[in-house]
C-alpha cells in the first residue's frame, strides 16, 4: 500500500497524527507533506514542533524509528517530488486537516505548493481523495467549494466524531474520525462499528 497524506493550517492534527501512526503499523509507505501552516497548528495542538522542510518524521510517530521508516517527507514547494506527477501510482491521497484554503485552491486548479498539485494529480487520475476538513461554522463559499471537489472526484469527509461508543479519551474520539478513512482508503482496521443493539446496551447501562 502506497498513499501520501498531508497535513494543513487547520486545527485537528491529532487526526493527522493518529492516521500517520495506523498506516505506518499497516505496513503502508506514506509520502508525507506539511505545510508551513501545519506546522504552526502542530505545535499550538501537540507541542510537537517541525521544520516543514525539514521535518523529523520520528516526531510524528511518538518517537518510534521503526513507524517513522515508512513515511518519507518531502518539501512543500517541492514540485519535483514524484508525487506531483500523475506517473506516480498510489493508493489514495489524505489531506488532514484540511484548511479551507487548501480546499479553494483545490477546487479552483490552483497548483501553487506540492500539496494542491498532489491533489490536482489524484483528481486528474481518478485517484482516491479525501478532504478531512475540519471548520464551523460553513460559509456559501466553503460550501460551493465542497461542491466542487465532490463534482471533480474528491471525497469530502468533515470531522465529524461518533459518540455511540462512548469514548472516553480524546483518543478514541479522534479514532472514530481515523478509522472512517481507513475505511475509504481499504486499509483494515478495529474499528467499533454500528451493530443496532448499541442503543439498547446503552440504555442497560443506564438502568443498571
Amino acid at each position: 500500500m502506497n498513499f501520501i497524506v498531508a497535513l494543513t493550517g487547520a486545527s485537528g492534527q491529532l487526526y493527522a497524527l493518529r492516521l500517520l501512526r495506523k498506516l505506518a503499523e499497516a505496513d503502508a509507505q506514506v509520502s508525507v507533506v506539511l505545510s508551513e501552516p501545519a506546522c504552526v497548528s502542530l505545535a499550538a495542538e501537540t507541542g510537537i514542533k517541525l521544520n516543514a522542510h525539514a521535518p523529523d518524521t520520528s516526531k510524528l510517530c511518538g518517537g518510534n524509528v521503526a513507524l517513522a521508516a515508512r513515511l518519507r517527507a518531502w518539501k512543500p514547494r517541492d514540485i519535483g517530488a514524484p508525487i506531483a506527477s500523475g506517473s506516480n501510482a498510489h493508493d489514495g491521497m489524505v489531506i488532514v486537516p484540511c484548511s479551507m484554503g487548501t480546499l479553494g485552491r483545490i477546487a479552483h486548479g490552483v497548483s501553487d505548493d506540492l500539496i494542491a498539485r498532489a491533489a490536482d494529480v489524484a483528481l486528474k487520475e481518478r485517484r482516491k481523495l479525501l478532504l478531512v476538513t475540519r471548520e464551523m461554522p460553513l460559509s456559501l463559499v466553503h460550501l460551493r467549494n465542497m461542491q466542487l471537489v465532490t463534482e471533480a472526484g474528491a471525497l469530502v469527509m468533515h470531522a465529524c466524531p461518533h459518540f455511540y461508543h462512548r469514548p472516553q479519551t480524546v483518543e478514541e474520539v479522534v479514532d472514530t474520525v481515523v478509522e472512517r478513512i481507513l475505511d475509504h482508503l481499504g486499509v483494515a482496521s478495529d474499528a467499533r462499528r454500528w451493530r443496532g443493539d448499541e442503543l439498547r446496551a446503552a440504555e442497560l447501562r443506564d438502568e443498571a
